[in-house]
């Protein structure tokens, strides 16, 4: 225990909180890197005696009106149940709790604020609405819980889709929480930088930046540092989400056995400035094209897309838009194997 505490970073910070018979969790940084610490309530009040007058009866409102919310935005065919004639948007309480397992006047109640749900019936909501892992993770907090351990999800939904579909002529990736591509259009491809290697993690674009650099991909100073700033910080949180993912962290082990700069950053991350950057791309045939990288979420799949554009009316405009014309027909191209095998 002592060796514990003497680890513990001077800077901690709460990332969620939990009913006073529960667990208390936090964020601490420091020379070891990012942890997840657990504080029962007692060691909580002791450790941080401002957190012991927290509302909880606010939080039970607030995770209620998140259940209603997701229940009325829920349409009934989503979830396998007939449309018929409705009184009311989405699903009856008495539909979610035959989905959940649960009694409507127990949904009434939660959606109320008069009752603390257990962490099963939390999963059991997020279960019967068939909800992202986003709105999991927002569920779990507002009810104080941590969110169930599990993989990153690699699944391309529609929201993903529809992002590569109707942006065929702007370089575009998919990739997880844990940076893995996961689909790229054809523009992207046209590009003609991504070589692969064989290696593992080949796919994976915090490891090619590390630990693989490509040939023809180059930043400036500033630019690589906003970049890499955006990775640590990427891969950190996804560690802390997903902590029983072995591919992530044997990805994370590899990433600072290797690479001396990434686990530096790792120890002693830096803040992000920006969430886009500039890079050149050396095409195959010997020319170059300048373009801006802009990172976007997509709610509901903890997935992120990042688009690469040129500014309008520039040399590099036309310039990528011939890259992309000979590149042929448009196409959405699903890659990558995350993790080693």
């Amino acid at each position: 225990m002592l060796r514990i505490w003497e680890d513990i970073p001077s800077q901690i910070g709460l990332i969620r909180g939990s009913a006073p018979t529960r667990l208390w969790w936090y964020v601490a940084t420091g020379n070891t890197g990012p942890l997840a610490v657990a504080l029962n309530a007692k060691a909580a009040h002791y450790l941080l005696p401002g957190l012991s007058g927290h509302n909880w009866a606010v939080e039970r409102h607030e995770f209620g009106a998140a259940v209603r919310q997701l229940r009325e935005s829920t349409a009934p065919a989503a979830v396998g149940l007939p449309i018929g004639r409705r009184r009311v948007r989405g699903l009856r309480r008495e539909e979610l709790g035959e989905l959940a397992g649960m009694s409507a006047d127990y949904v009434r109640r939660l959606e109320q604020g008069r009752s603390h749900p257990s962490a099963g019936v939390v999963n059991a909501i997020a279960r019967a609405l068939r909800i992202g892992r986003a709105e999991y993770e927002r569920l779990c907090a507002l009810a104080g819980y941590a969110a169930a351990d599990g993989q990153v999800p690699n699944e391309v939904g529609p929201g993903a889709m529809r992002l590569l579909e109707r942006f065929t002529d702007t370089p575009m990736f998919v990739s997880d929480a844990a940076m893995n591509l996961v689909a790229v259009n054809s523009a992207f491809m046209a590009l003609g930088h991504w070589d692969l290697t064989g290696d593992p993690w080949e796919w994976n674009i915090a490891w090619r930046t590390f630990c693989d650099p490509f040939s023809g991909f180059k930043q400036s100073a500033d630019d690589a540092t906003d970049h890499q700033a955006v990775l640590v910080a990427r891969l950190t949180s996804a560690l802390l989400r997903y902590p029983a993912d072995a591919s992530l962290a044997a990805l994370v082990d590899e990433m600072r056995s290797r690479s001396r700069l990434f686990d530096t950053l790792w120890r002693t991350p830096r803040p992000v400035a920006a969430y886009e950057s500039s890079a050149a791309f050396i095409h195959p045939d010997g020319g170059s094209v300048t373009l801006v990288g802009s990172l976007l979420t997509i709610p509901g799949d903890d997935l992120a897309a990042l688009m690469l554009t040129a500014a309008p009316g520039s040399a590099d405009a036309a310039r990528l838009a011939e890259i992309v014309g000979v590149g042929g027909e448009p196409a959405i191209i699903k890659v990558g194997q995350p993790g080693p095998g």
